[in-house]
């Protein structure tokens, strides 16, 4: 069965999408719920809509994106910390710490699942952090740890 999806799904597509379904899952999940409807000829048509408006509004994020990558590339975050003799902070520096120290210099507000920090920072130094800004777009930024 081909329906259009009006919401983006893992594994099945994004909105406006015109997608070959199983009849059952389209009849009990994606109809009733309102991800998707079925596929005629006059709602081909406005899936093209959809579609060229997702994709405008798509470019215009990634153009976004690529605008403030220019601006935050080869960055040095300076952020303090306790630290004991040997060099391990007393607490961490997460995410949280991550993202403020970019409003204040920066004065931009990322979303914090865009910071790729696989476990908090728990030691002085420098450290490269990735940040995804668009799904297409991804920098790395140096994190400085001093007392």
């Amino acid at each position: 069965m081909q329906v259009v999806l009006r919401t983006d799904l893992i594994n099945l597509g994004k909105r406006g999408d015109i997608v070959d379904v199983a009849d059952g899952y389209a009849r009990n999940f994606l109809l009733p719920k309102g991800h998707a409807i079925l596929a005629t000829a006059g709602i081909k048509a406005q899936a093209d809509s959809m579609r060229k408006a997702r994709d405008l509004k798509d470019r215009k994020a990634r153009e976004g994106a690529e605008e403030l990558a220019r601006r935050l590339v080869g960055t040095e975050l300076a952020l303090n910390g306790n630290a004991a003799h040997e060099g391990k902070l007393y607490g961490s520096v997460g995410v949280s710490e991550i993202l403020e120290a970019l409003k204040s210099a920066f004065g931009v507000e990322l979303d914090r699942r865009g910071v790729k920090l696989e476990e908090p920072i728990r030691e002085l130094g420098r450290h490269d952090v990735a940040i995804v800004l668009h799904p297409e777009v991804q920098i790395t930024v140096m994190v400085v740890v001093g007392e």
